[in-house]
């Protein structure tokens, strides 16, 4: 429930400053008239968004046995590939993002275009959507799609709040440490995801385990009581892990950290430059 939480709550808020951007922008220009456009954008992304998180967990539960190992393992990588660029686009867009997203308005505005307006707000919030649903889908392949579905709610419930205080409010909120944070969070959850669909292709015979248990802490903390489950469902905590589960987590991690090491040197010599 934490991991669907947190991942709908950064997904969830978002979206939601995109479109109180776009809303923004339209109060400043004075085409408030265009709003209805925007939400309707924003209600049909959430809707196909909704379906593609139903597709996703009903083509999952049609697998068992081998072909369930290799869905849940392959969509777990991929979640956490997608987790990775995510944060990683981001951190590279979050100065230029607001700037763009008010011309792309301004310009649809503009042009009379209630079409246009309405093809901002459904991209961006689709794109998240989509995002949010395959990452709920592997977050439910640790976890229980109850627990799962639960914290996704809270999660966008969550950032629809921050959202509206954002925008209707004088409150300024800290977003950049908001997203430091939580990125640090998303790195260890899709290190976890890496490790946890490893475990899944070494169970088909996919990639060799080298050795099946590098270690066992059952005895100290059992993956299966309800810290081990939690621990599971957050970073992908196994307390039997193989060889290449072990390896693919801190290779993971260390080259996630180290890439966004480097961005960040690479900014500040290209703002003293």
């Amino acid at each position: 429930m934490i991991s669907s939480f947190l991942l709908a709550l950064r997904e969830g808020l978002e979206a939601a400053l995109i479109i109180g951007v776009v809303l923004g922008t339209l109060r400043k220009i004075k085409q408030t008239h265009f709003s209805g456009s925007v939400w309707f954008g924003v209600g049909t992304a959430a809707f196909l968004s909704a379906v593609a998180a139903l597709i996703l967990n009903a083509l999952g539960a049609s697998f068992s046995g081998r072909t369930e190992e290799i869905f849940e393992g392959l969509v777990m990588l991929l979640a956490a590939g997608l987790l990775t660029w995510m944060i990683f686009w981001m951190r590279d867009q979050s100065r230029t993002i607001q700037t763009a997203l008010e011309d792309d308005v301004q310009q649809a505005a503009q042009s009379g275009g209630q079409r246009a307006l309405f093809m901002v707000a459904f991209l961006a919030v689709l794109r998240e959507g989509i995002e949010l649903a395959l990452f709920l889908t592997a977050a439910a392949a640790v976890s229980n799609q109850q627990d799962t579905l639960f914290g996704a709610i809270l999660g966008l419930a969550g950032a629809a709040l921050l959202g509206w205080v954002l925008f209707a409010t004088t409150v300024r909120l800290n977003l950049k440490r908001f997203f430091q944070i939580t990125s640090v969070l998303l790195i260890l959850f899709a290190a976890g995801l890496v490790a946890h669909g490893v475990h899944e292709l070494n169970e088909v015979g996919w990639i060799p385990a080298v050795i099946e248990h590098l270690w066992d802490i059952n005895p100290i903390l059992d993956e299966k009581s309800t810290p081990g489950l939690m621990l599971k469902a957050l970073f992908g905590y196994n307390a039997n892990p193989s060889l290449t589960e072990v390896l693919a987590y801190f290779l993971y991690f260390g080259a996630v950290m180290l890439g966004l090491r480097r961005d960040t040197h690479l900014s500040a010599a290209a703002h003293h430059a």
